[in-house]
């Protein structure tokens, strides 16, 4: 699947953004020391650019993770949601995502998501109920058909959060770590403000 040299449709954009949730959640499923079996068959190793794409998310999701371990960890517990009720984990997923782009899409509030998606699943799967990661998957294509397909078209698709990490420029190195601090202070807000509704 060709992510960095051509034009996407936005059809082509859910499905890879649906992929690379899955394959992020799965890691941090495994990362946890939990089983992926109870969700679904291994997944196969991506390839190529969307391969290289995934890595790159892996990466700044551990970044985010080492500047605040405890914010992405517990996410149903700091939204005070059951994960035995559909409903419950999409909707909360989908609010708190839609609170972080309300100010606009970077790719540290992408990251974000992403970070929020594979909490929830590991919570989902650590409770007995590996099949609403399949649900978090969904929603994500939803949010994708909804707010990420316009902006990623118009980045040239998902390649360009290569450009995060790949770039030696210390200045764009500050500018990203800039953004995920301020990532982190309105994913605060916007699980406060989810939690006093």
């Amino acid at each position: 699947m060709e992510v960095l040299n051509r034009t996407h449709t936005d059809r082509e954009l859910v499905s890879q953004s649906t992929i690379l949730c899955r394959y992020f959640m799965h890691s941090r499923i495994i990362r946890e020391g939990l089983n992926w079996s109870k969700v679904g068959p291994g997944l196969p190793a991506l390839k190529g650019a969307l391969g290289d794409v995934s890595k790159v998310l892996l990466k700044l999701g551990d970044e985010l993770d080492y500047l605040q371990p405890y914010l992405y960890r517990n996410i149903a517990k700091q939204l005070r949601i059951s994960v035995a009720v559909e409903s419950m984990v999409t909707d909360a997923f989908l609010s708190v995502a839609m609170e972080i782009l309300s100010l606009g899409i970077t790719w540290g509030k992408v990251v974000a998501i992403f970070a929020v998606a594979g909490g929830l699943a590991v919570d989902c799967v650590r409770q007995g109920h590996p099949a609403m990661v399949h649900a978090i998957v969904e929603s994500m294509g939803e949010l994708a058909g909804r707010s990420l397909a316009p902006w990623l078209k118009r980045r040239g698709g998902w390649g360009d959060i290569s450009k995060c990490v790949m770039n030696s420029d210390n200045t764009s190195q500050y500018h990203w770590l800039s953004a995920v601090v301020s990532t982190w202070r309105h994913l605060v807000k916007t699980m406060y403000v989810y939690l006093m509704k």
